[in-house]
C-alpha cells in the first residue's frame, strides 16, 4: 500500500499534524480507495467544512469512490475543478496540493 500512497498507513489513525484535508485523505488510503468505515470519517471530514475548495475537492472524490457520478460532479463543481474518473489519479493530484 505504501507503494500506492505515499503516507504511512501503518498507524491506526494519521498523525495529528495532519491538515483535515490531509487526514481525509489519508482515511480514503487506508480504506484503500473503497467504501468502508475509512470513507465514512473522510466523508465526515469533508462535510464538516464544506465549502472550502479543498474539502469540497475531496468531498468530490469520495463520491467518486461510493460510484455516484452525479453527485461527485456537483461537489466537482462546487471545487471548481474539472471531473476526474480515476480515483487512484485524482487522489494523488489532491494529496499533491493539500
Amino acid at each position: 500500500m505504501s507503494d500506492q500512497f505515499p503516507m504511512d498507513l501503518s498507524t491506526a489513525a494519521p498523525p495529528d499534524t495532519f491538515s483535515p484535508p490531509k487526514q481525509a485523505l489519508w482515511w480514503l488510503a487506508k480504506g484503500s480507495l473503497s467504501l468502508g468505515p475509512e470513507w465514512e470519517r473522510a466523508h465526515d471530514i469533508c462535510q464538516s467544512a464544506e465549502g472550502d475548495p479543498a474539502h469540497d475537492w475531496i468531498h468530490a472524490l469520495c463520491h467518486l469512490i461510493e460510484d455516484d457520478p452525479g453527485n461527485a460532479a456537483y461537489w466537482f463543481r462546487r471545487a471548481g475543478k474539472s471531473v476526474e474518473r480515476d480515483a487512484e489519479r485524482l487522489w494523488r493530484e489532491i494529496a499533491g496540493t493539500v
